[in-house]
């Protein structure tokens, strides 16, 4: 019982955590709107960069990347939020229907966990090479967040014996 809780928690903690910060980009829009168009239009990556051709300097595509991303932060935080409670319910069940009912925690993590990999770390960092910004790059925050995701998704996705009667 105490490792099912455990997954219910791991999994509640990651979604209020994607959760917030998606409300957090919702309430204070420009601060982090400036990172996205920053990243996009690559004007603060190495000077003569050949790669420069890849900037998008579009403000209407700035703000679409930008909502998608915000989307993506709610979309995981409230999947991981219902996923928790999904498993906190089952935390009693039996093996197999505890094992069902980590799907929508797994979609959440993995939402959050291709947000944060595919969006952050392979499309800004290495396509936008957002990793040649001073002031715009980040990796390191979104690396703590994977790390995070992966944890949980790792520990989530251990079978789980049957409960103790």
């Amino acid at each position: 019982m105490t490792m099912r809780l455990a997954k219910s928690f791991l999994v509640l903690l990651i979604g209020l955590f994607a959760l917030l910060v998606g409300v957090n980009n919702v309430l204070d829009y420009n601060s982090n709107f400036e990172f996205v168009r920053h990243v996009m239009a690559m004007d603060t990556t190495f000077a003569n960069n050949a790669l420069k051709g890849r900037a998008i300097t579009d403000p209407a595509l700035h703000h679409a990347a930008y909502a998608l991303i915000i989307a993506a932060e709610i979309a995981t935080g409230l999947l991981c939020l219902a996923g928790a409670a999904r498993l906190y319910r089952r935390r009693a069940a039996a093996a197999a229907e505890f094992e069902r009912a980590k799907a929508l925690a797994v979609v959440g993590l993995v939402l959050g966990f291709t947000l944060w990999f595919f969006g952050f770390m392979t499309v800004g960092a290495e396509w936008f090479l957002m990793w040649q910004s001073q002031n715009w790059n980040g990796q390191q925050a979104a690396f703590r967040i994977i790390a995070c995701i992966g944890i949980v998704l790792v520990f989530l996705g251990q079978r789980d014996a049957e409960p103790a009667r």
